[in-house]
């Protein structure tokens, strides 16, 4: 019994150590990844998608033959700055509140012409979606060091929060996961990298304020719809629709958490 009893101390000091050492190399990690993005931030690559997102914002196209330059994003025909700092919001000629993305092609459409379906349709990163990373490199750029201010004064808006918060801690799939389950809490980490906890107001901050985002490892510009989708995909649930009312609902659940942050996108990320 006492050889049991010592075996049982000292595998209590070992794990003891070891988680230690697990908590003091995860945080030398992230303190890492943190000087990294530091480092290259002045050379963020979004600034190429930015360029690109300029030109096709003012380049005539579609069957209509017409530019986004009348594109209403909330403030107005054509105003980007700080467009997004206020997005998601109601939007009075759809009857909706719109994302950035779902905006976007809902002014793609009507003033160009171009088919909704056909954008919701492409595959992520290419045709029409690619073009779709360009304009939100674009207009995001434009409301960066801005303050996030996002409505809930008109139903809609309320009504989308609402919904939004449901789908975050709605939990299902073969994992019996939810948004919470990754970011519903402090102190949680996946492949040593800290996840926000965007049920606050200074994780939401983080959270949402730094998407969209260059993505380092895999060499390109993700869009919050993107992301959302990714998240999706690893909690084992079916892919929402691209531009649909669901994305837009949690999208507004976290922009709204995040009110009083400030917009750091394009963000730059592992």
């Amino acid at each position: 019994m006492q050889i049991k009893s010592r075996l049982f101390v000292k595998f209590v000091v070992a794990s003891g150590i070891l988680i230690g050492a697990t908590t003091v190399f995860a945080q030398s990690t992230a303190d890492e990844i943190a000087k990294y993005r530091q480092m290259i931030a002045d050379g963020n690559p979004s600034e190429l998608y930015e360029d690109a997102g300029a030109e096709l914002w003012k380049k005539p196209a579609g069957p209509k033959n017409a530019t986004l330059e009348k594109c209403n994003l909330g403030l107005g025909p054509g105003v980007i700055k700080g467009a997004s700092a206020q997005l998601p919001r109601y939007f009075a000629d759809t009857n909706k509140v719109q994302d950035l993305e779902s905006r976007l092609i809902t002014c793609m459409s009507t003033l160009q012409g171009i088919s909704a379906q056909e954008i919701i349709g492409a595959p992520f990163q290419k045709d029409l979606k690619k073009d779709m990373d360009a304009l939100v490199a674009y207009v995001v750029t434009a409301s960066k060091d801005q303050k996030i201010k996002v409505s809930t004064k008109h139903p809609k808006e309320k009504e989308a929060y609402e919904l939004g918060k449901r789908a975050f801690y709605f939990q299902g799939g073969p994992m019996d996961f939810s948004c919470a389950t990754c970011h519903g809490s402090d102190g949680k980490r996946i492949r040593l990298q800290d996840l926000p906890n965007l049920t606050s107001q200074a994780g939401a901050a983080a959270g949402w304020g730094s998407w969209p985002a260059y993505r380092v490892s895999s060499g390109q510009f993700w869009t919050m719809g993107l992301r959302l989708n990714d998240c999706y995909r690893q909690q084992r649930f079916p892919f929402p629709i691209y531009g649909s009312d669901l994305l837009t609902a949690v999208s507004m659940y976290m922009a709204v958490n995040a009110n009083g942050g400030t917009m750091q996108t394009p963000g730059l990320k592992r």
